[in-house]
């Protein structure tokens, strides 16, 4: 399994992260400062979190969402995000 995710600080920041580990582990690990770049804007909530099946998905959502970030898209991805908890879409490659 691979997983997209955002998390978001408290000055609204975003990070948009791409990872076969599960985004809770990864929203631990980024607050934990064992990310460069989050290293220092924590604390991180998780905010959205999407699985896919195989890497090549995963990499594709990661870059569409990252095209997009501070756009219509992603302003509604994130308050869908923030209104209903931590969503997560199932993208599951039948092989």
């Amino acid at each position: 399994m691979f997983y997209v995710y955002i998390l978001e600080n408290k000055e609204g920041q975003h990070y948009i992260g791409f990872s076969e580990k599960r985004p809770e582990i990864r929203e631990a690990e980024h607050n934990q400062a064992k990310s460069r770049w989050t290293r220092h804007k924590g604390p991180w909530q998780l905010i959205h979190s999407e699985t896919f099946g195989n890497k090549q998905e995963a990499l594709f959502r990661e870059r569409q969402i990252k095209k997009y970030k501070g756009g219509r898209a992603f302003k509604e991805l994130i308050k869908v995000g923030r209104d209903a908890g931590v969503v997560e879409r199932a993208r599951l490659e039948s092989a």
